[in-house]
């Protein structure tokens, strides 16, 4: 629902910014920049005024770790597949993704990539149709074998330095994972790096002397911690005696590093998301869904990864699990994560609205123009109820959004 006017103001609800609250706050936007967050004053003369109702105003959602949503996945690899994502993540607050890869084939991930590219450029002209698509966060295949977790196993494989610059050639990616530990990951980092890239370790069983070569090599950032991670008594199998230190005492200790966790209420219990948000902080603590297709769809059984090629989870409703038993990615929007952050850890309104919208873009390096209600940014503005339930969404000015 396009609003036609110069000038806009959200007035009547308590505005979210990264440290503090504005209690009768206003929000005012013309064209798809915000020109002013301030408490409520005289509205510019001739703008559309939008009644908050006594809500939140808050930032847009970033998510940088997502996989798919409302019965498709990016690895679908079409452009239908990948609007159906943004627009299903769309309703559930979030304005801005990155697209993120599963095991696949080499052809599989060319394809993912070419279709997101498209996509982008079909949000970008109506920012309806979904969330704006920021770049492709290339997560798999690059993985160890033994910590793939719902992944496809046979598409793991080692980085090669002709596959994976293909991949950089493109110019979309602007999330780059890799497991530490395997042979090509250093080269991997470095031309991340040289990409500016947010250069990350995830589905790894490293040590933390592997975890500091490829810190030195660019790494910063490690994929939902505490899952499909290595650990002390994982790296005791590895290497027997003396015990060993893992990524989670090498992210804990190095301030430098930033991490995510996914705050479903299923993958971590509340003590942990407690621990990680007092351990971090919210400058280096990330929201992420790390959700699969089955985002607001009923109970079943699903496919991660590609349609035709990926493998086999079931939808409690509440989570995915794989054939193993194992856990197997979420199927909640944003939204929930947030909620559930306020429901069980000490964490404040700013804080909690931090790691789910500036911190990962300050991490990815577009807080330049999202990731907070600030003047000379995109208008990406959420009004939410105090139970925090999305009530409407703006997506660069324009109501995309109204529940």
């Amino acid at each position: 629902m396009p609003i036609c006017s110069t000038n806009f103001a959200i007035v009547n609800g308590t505005v979210i910014l990264p440290d503090t609250l504005i209690e009768d706050g206003m929000v005012v936007w013309s064209k798809n920049l915000i020109t002013q967050v301030s408490k409520r004053k005289r509205v510019p003369r001739g703008s559309m005024i939008i009644d908050a109702q006594g809500g939140l105003i808050a930032p847009g959602f970033i998510d940088i770790h997502v996989h798919g949503g409302a019965g498709s996945d990016f690895m679908d690899a079409t452009v239908a597949d990948v609007l159906t994502v943004c627009r299903s993540h769309l309703n559930h607050g979030t304005t801005t993704v990155f697209p993120t890869t599963t095991t696949g084939t080499h052809q599989n991930l060319l394809q993912m990539i070419e279709s997101c590219r498209l996509a982008k450029s079909e949000i970008t002209r109506n920012p309806e149709l979904g969330a704006a698509i920021a770049g492709i966060h290339l997560y798999g295949p690059f993985f160890a074998a033994d910590k793939a977790g719902c992944h496809d196993r046979s598409e793991c494989r080692t980085p090669e330095t002709d596959d994976f610059a293909s991949y950089f050639a493109t110019k979309m990616i602007r999330v780059a994972t890799c497991a530490a530990e395997l042979p090509g990951a250093i080269d991997f980092y470095r031309l991340a790096r040289r990409r500016r890239c947010l250069v990350t370790c995830g589905h790894s069983n490293s040590s933390w002397n592997e975890m500091q070569t490829a810190f030195n090599a660019g790494m910063r950032h490690v994929d939902h911690f505490w899952c499909a991670m290595s650990s002390v008594p994982s790296l005791r199998q590895r290497f027997g005696t003396p015990m060993q230190a893992s990524m989670t005492e090498f992210v804990l200790m190095n301030a430098d590093m930033s991490t995510e966790v996914i705050a479903d209420g299923c993958h971590l219990a509340p003590e942990l998301l407690e621990f990680a948000f007092r351990m971090k902080g919210p400058s280096r603590l990330c929201l992420v869904t790390d959700c699969n297709r089955a985002l607001d769809m009923p109970p079943g059984d699903y496919i991660f990864g590609n349609r035709t090629t990926g493998t086999m989870f079931r939808s409690d409703g509440q989570v995915g699990w794989a054939g193993t038993g194992s856990l197997a990615s979420a199927v909640m929007g944003m939204d929930h994560m947030v909620r559930h952050m306020k429901q069980t850890t000490s964490a404040d309104l700013p804080a909690i609205f931090r790691m789910a919208s500036l911190t990962p873009a300050e991490r990815t390096g577009i807080h330049g123009i999202a990731g907070s209600l600030t003047p000379g940014k995109q208008a990406d503005i959420l009004i939410l109820d105090q139970g925090l339930n999305i009530r409407e969404v703006f997506a660069k000015g324009l109501s995309v959004v109204h529940h």
